[in-house]
Formats: C-alpha cells, structure tokens, sequence
C-alpha cells in the first residue's frame, strides 16, 4: 500500500469514526457547538487541492484496480462501511457490519443501504465473470425481513446465465447475517450490460477503465 492509499485510508477510518459519534452522541449542546468549530478549523487544510467530478483521485493512479473513494468498499470514503469482498466459487462475498449511521427503522439497516450493498456486490460478481466492470441496467428488490444494525451480514452475489462472450448478464445477490447465512433477509435480481468502447468513453471520459474494476455503476 502507498504512503498516499494508506493515509487516505486512515482518514477515512477516523472519519467513520466521527460520523458513528456524532449520529450516537448524547453530550450536552456546548460541547456540540465546542467540537463543530474546531472541526471547522481543519477544513480549509483538507480543501485547498481538490479534484473535480470525474477526474481520477490520485490515490487512485498508480495503486490496485479499487477506488479507495468508492461509496461500499472504498476505505477512503467516510460514508463507506467498509465491505469486504472476495470471490468464493464464483460468487462474490461481501461481509459487513453496518452502524447507527445507516440506520433506517430504529435497529434496523435503511432499505436504501441494502439496496446499494446489493448493487455493489452484484457489480464485484459481473467484473469477475466479464473480466472488466459492468453497467447495473435493471435491480429489483425483495426486502423480507428488516436487516439488523451492528449484526455481522454476509451479502453474497452471483451470476446466473449470460455468455461471456455477449453484453448482457443476470444475476441474483442475498443479504443475511453472518450467523444465519441461509436466512435471507432481502434479495435482489440483477441485469448488468458491458458498455462498448464508445460509450465508456462518452460517460467516463479519460478514466481508465482498470480504475472502474468492481465498480457498481
């Protein structure tokens, strides 16, 4: 890991930190007001070089495929939980435990959070069976039973038919706890298209494409 990945990385770890205090905390308001303003005091530093939308992060140059910004797995990104992702006899496995910070129903994961843990792994799944990222075109969802909060998921998705050698693919992905894999909390069907050469570059511009791998478009 560079010098760069790795300190992203830990400012990122810190922030999620700051984020799980800040929607947990019950301190008295002078000492919300006391932490905001020198909070305050240390943005100017973090924004006085910014990239600007669709311009690849530097951290993200010279190191693995993986954006370190990416919004599920990126261990830059604060709002990331991070997820965790391995290929496990074809299915991708993402494993996670997700806070007060994606809360939805009181002590239970928001719906659009499961939805978007779903698009992430279902992406991981299509960059593995295409050998390059693929483009979510459909995802419906299932919700059958609330996800918990500070519960160990196992999400878990896979490819169901599609030839490699065309554009189009189907899939279905799973999220459940850790401790009950079999018991599936909410499901998703998938179909993901691989872009051609000319539209990634009319939506991506000059990004190279291994800096897109296991992105969920």
């Amino acid at each position: 890991m560079s010098a760069r990945r790795e300190a992203a990385a830990e400012l990122g770890e810190v922030l999620r930190r700051l984020t799980d205090a800040a929607v947990s905390t019950e301190v008295p308001t002078a000492a919300l007001h006391d932490v905001t303003a020198r909070l305050r005091e240390v943005l100017p530093e973090l924004t006085a070089v910014r990239r600007k939308p669709g311009e690849a992060a530097a951290v993200d140059r010279d190191g693995p495929p993986q954006r370190v910004y990416n919004l599920v797995v990126g261990q830059g990104n604060p709002m990331s939980p991070p997820m965790t992702v391995e290929l496990v006899d074809g299915a991708a496995v993402g494993t996670v435990e997700l806070g007060l910070a994606y809360e939805g129903p009181p002590s239970y994961v928001h719906g659009g959070v499961s939805a978007t843990l779903l698009d992430q792994i279902l992406g991981h799944a299509h960059a593995a069976w295409f050998g390059r990222p693929a483009m979510t075109a459909k995802l419906a969802m299932r919700y059958r039973a609330p996800v918990p909060l500070a519960t160990p998921l196992r999400i878990v998705g896979r490819v169901l038919d599609g030839d490699p050698g065309q554009r189009w693919t189907s899939s279905v992905g799973t999220i459940a706890t850790a401790a009950e894999p079999d018991v599936v909390l909410v499901e998703a069907e998938g179909n993901f298209v691989l872009p051609t050469a000319e539209q990634a570059r009319r939506l991506f511009g000059a990004m190279e494409e291994e800096q897109l791998v296991g992105e969920a478009f």
